[in-house]
């Protein structure tokens, strides 16, 4: 599942909703530089992402993967869960 298939995107984050049967929407941070200001800006995008064998819950730390789309709004799938919630 993990082989290399060209280049596809990877990320990193939190999974911010488990409430679909085998869909995770994962909240990814980004911060960068203001060209100008030189302020650090913080940015939050959410993916929906395919999860195959439902491992993922709330608060879990997820690789994410881009891959064909799935439904209207799927196009990236979960590769494995980096870290588990703490309860």
């Amino acid at each position: 599942m993990t082989e290399d298939r060209g280049n596809r995107k990877t990320r990193v984050g939190r999974v911010v909703s488990d409430k679909m049967a085998k869909t995770v929407v994962v909240q990814i941070d980004t911060t960068h530089r203001h060209p100008l200001y030189s302020k650090t800006i913080r940015k939050q995008r959410k993916y929906y992402a395919h999860d195959e064998s439902e491992a993922a819950k709330t608060g879990d730390l997820v690789r994410i993967m881009e891959a064909r789309p799935t439904s209207k709004l799927k196009r990236w799938r979960v590769v494995e869960v980096v870290e588990k919630a703490r309860e």
